[in-house]
């Protein structure tokens, strides 16, 4: 994942699934309620293991 931001990942899981359905695969409310790249940042920045469950489905969307 050399080179790819997180900016990069969240701005291309929300274009692949949307995000109601990234509210149910990693469920916060960055992606529950009023849903925006900018506070998904903020929040996944401070927060461990929402960040590695993000970057998880990232993986998975760019592997398969």
């Amino acid at each position: 994942m050399h080179g790819v931001t997180l900016a990069m990942i969240v701005e291309r899981l929300h274009d692949a699934y949307g995000w109601d359905e990234l509210a149910r695969m990693v469920p916060v409310r960055c992606f529950q309620f009023d849903p925006s790249v900018q506070s998904s940042l903020k929040f996944l920045r401070r927060t461990p293991w929402a960040r590695a469950k993000v970057e998880a489905l990232y993986r998975d969307l760019v592997t398969t």
